[in-house]
């Protein structure tokens, strides 16, 4: 939230002027820049439009919030044992996060393995 924020700054506009000249309404914008709620994907976007920065970086960010970022979840206590495994739509988003990152920890390994001299033998 804290890069959304800064690009709002960078704006120089108020929430007000922000919700004029985007679809989402200054309360949401309130709500999106304080971490209450997930932006949606397009408000990120139109945002990096309105700050006039590159949006992959943020969309990069947005993509792992997503994976973690607790969706339509009722405030109130978790009804699954600790030891439980997670089930549906968690265990769906710890699955995807599990996945993403044994990519990432491969795709880092092949490349430390691509760059390492071959040793002569």
């Amino acid at each position: 939230m804290e890069q959304l924020r800064t690009l709002k700054d960078r704006t120089g506009w108020s929430l007000a002027e922000l919700a004029r000249r985007t679809a989402y309404s200054k309360s949401s914008w309130q709500r999106y820049l304080s971490g209450a709620k997930q932006p949606p994907r397009g408000a990120v976007q139109a945002l990096c439009r309105m700050a006039g920065t590159e949006q992959a970086r943020l969309l990069a960010l947005w993509d792992l919030a997503d994976l973690t970022w607790p969706h339509g979840a009722a405030a109130g206590p978790a009804e699954p044992a600790a030891h439980a495994p997670p089930a549906g739509a968690d265990y769906r988003r710890w699955r995807a996060a599990a996945l993403v990152s044994f990519a990432v920890i491969a795709v880092l390994l092949a490349g430390l393995l691509w760059v390492l001299p071959v040793g002569s033998g």
